[in-house]
């Protein structure tokens, strides 16, 4: 290594003399640069602390965007589904009512229809066969009284009316055997009363000594004799399944003459 000339360290010595009052200045300067480097620094942690708020603050916004609009294509969906669903009540509704029209209507029209036909059946029971007359009788009676009644429904009503009419009609079709008081213009009597249909209706005494069939014509007994009584007590037997089933003679009741015309 050289060691510098005196010539070198004499040359350098005026540079040095002229530093020497600018140091303090250079130094100041220095400190002022740090710190603007530093406040710069500073903000610019600042700014990116903000930068990165705003950026959590957008994800969190984009988010709950997603999130709503999902919840509103759901929404979307159920209010659509809820438009219909009102529609087809609305429909169903406008369908009941008319519904409810037409039932008021029928029922307007179906009530003066049971009256007259509980007035035919108490007819028909009045001029039928003299069979079960008080069953029969009551039966048209409680429906009568049916008919006021509030609490029954015109279906039941209805119902009750053709379940009378049912019940005729099976008389029709069967053959029974009861006993009942009668009264053939003498005096009441009770006796075994045998009806085979509505072809024919006939009694024995109790003491099995009298019979007699139901004219239809003449609308009164007519007394048998004892081929006939006979017959009848064997018919009798036979709807009371006390013998087997066999072949028997008896009169037929003829047309009454309403029937007849």
């Amino acid at each position: 290594m050289k060691t510098p000339t005196l010539h070198a360290i004499l040359t350098a010595l005026p540079l040095c003399v002229l530093l020497v009052p600018a140091m303090p200045v250079m130094a100041d300067a220095l400190d002022k640069a740090i710190t603007l480097s530093d406040t710069n620094n500073s903000r610019e942690r600042d700014t990116q602390q903000k930068i990165d708020r705003l950026s959590e603050q957008t994800r969190v916004m984009l988010e709950e965007y997603l999130t709503l609009s999902r919840e509103l294509d759901s929404l979307t969906v159920y209010n659509d589904q809820l438009q219909r669903l009102v529609a087809s009540q609305d429909e169903e509704k406008s369908l009941i009512a008319q519904q409810m029209a037409d039932i008021e209507l029928t029922q307007r029209e179906i009530v003066p229809l049971m009256l007259r036909m509980i007035g035919q059946l108490d007819s028909f029971v009045t001029d039928d066969m003299p069979f079960l007359q008080e069953e029969r009788r009551q039966r048209v009676t409680l429906l009568r009284r049916l008919m006021d009644r509030a609490d029954v429904s015109v279906a039941e009503k209805y119902r009750r009316v053709l379940e009378a009419y049912q019940i005729e009609l099976d008389y029709s079709r069967t053959l029974e055997a009861y006993q009942e008081d009668i009264n053939d213009g003498k005096q009441p009597l009770t006796v075994d009363v045998l009806r085979v249909g509505r072809l024919g209706l006939y009694y024995v005494t109790l003491d099995g000594h009298e019979a007699a069939y139901w004219d239809a014509a003449r609308q009164n007994w007519t007394a048998m004799d004892a081929a006939g009584r006979l017959s009848v007590t064997r018919a009798l037997r036979i709807a009371r399944q006390q013998t087997a089933p066999q072949l028997l003679d008896l009169p037929i009741a003829a047309a009454s003459r309403d029937d007849a015309e």
